[in-house]
């Protein structure tokens, strides 16, 4: 069972550049050193090690644009070639990418690699720059579709990610997707490569707009729910911040924390709701939105 990790200290990083430069660089007479560019810095890594500890797969992604990101130098060991850990990195890499909002994954792809990406799910488009200045390329593609681990209601969530796009435009603009819908919980995202400021985090306005989106997409969800209509207004809010957001901007609403009479509604009269919207940081909570809606019957509405 392997395991693919991030090189975090001086000496994991020496051994997953080390393994690049044996791998992709030394047969073609290059020095140490020729493994690494530019991206480095701002690039995801991703590596697998044996029982050893031994470097054995590695990988790396960046971003292009905050739309596309691009897979770079894969290489697997040859004593572990058909055990599938080519692809077990470029899926945690493609992993990252989806978390980012990212829509397409470019590779430039040497014509003996061109099947392997070809199994991952990508597309020959053209011819890229030869690599080494001797070794010919292919340009290939994958777009990315959305993953979601739980969707009910699909149509609905659908026709809220459509109103959000269509009558909140920016909305599109910050990556923010309905990720799941149990019926319970909502949850929505947002890439922050799409919405990050000067010191690498989230903008503070984006992680507001990303809670209000998903309170207003919660109770719209629930209307449909309970068979009933109604304009969604925001009347008051407050969230508190307790940690910057650097990695998977996530926003969850439980249906638990949500109260309100809808009878009221029921009959033609305005109603409000309370609810809290929790943000978290991939897996940890980092703030908290509380909000309070006024849903307005449809007879209202045209008044």
């Amino acid at each position: 069972m392997y395991k693919v990790d991030t090189p975090n200290t001086e000496d994991e990083f020496a051994k997953y550049f080390h393994f690049r430069w044996i791998m992709l660089r030394k047969p073609w007479n290059y020095p140490e050193g020729s493994e690494k560019d530019e991206y480095e810095q701002v690039g995801i890594h991703r590596m697998v090690t044996n029982a050893e500890g031994e470097v054995i797969a590695i990988g790396r992604l960046h971003f292009n644009t905050p739309e596309e990101a691009q897979i770079r130098h894969i290489a697997v060991h040859p004593d572990y070639h058909g055990k599938g850990l080519g692809k077990l990195v470029v899926s945690a890499l493609e992993g990252v990418a989806r978390g980012q909002g990212i829509e397409r994954i470019v590779t430039n792809s040497r014509e003996i690699s061109t099947p392997f990406f070809k199994s991952c799910g990508f597309e020959v488009v053209g011819e890229a720059t030869t690599e080494l200045g001797q070794l010919k390329r292919e340009q290939m593609v994958k777009k990315l579709t959305e993953l979601n681990a739980v969707m009910l209601h699909p149509k609905w969530c659908k026709e809220l990610q459509d109103i959000w796009y269509e009558t909140i435009p920016i909305s599109e603009q910050m990556g923010i997707k309905l990720y799941q819908y149990t019926g319970r919980t909502l949850e929505v995202r947002a890439s922050l490569n799409k919405n990050i400021n000067l010191h690498g985090t989230m903008f503070a306005g984006s992680i507001f707009s990303l809670a209000t989106l998903t309170g207003w997409g919660m109770l719209h969800l629930q209307l449909k729910e309970k068979g009933l209509e109604g304009e969604i207004v925001l009347g008051d809010a407050d969230i508190h911040y307790h940690k910057p957001i650097s990695m998977q901007p996530r926003a969850l609403c439980n249906i638990e924390s949500v109260s309100g009479k809808s009878d009221l509604l029921a009959k033609g009269r305005k109603s409000p709701f309370k609810l809290v919207v929790e943000i978290h940081d991939g897996h940890s909570a980092v703030a908290e939105f509380h909000g309070v809606y006024w849903i307005l019957p449809p007879s209202e509405e045209k008044q």
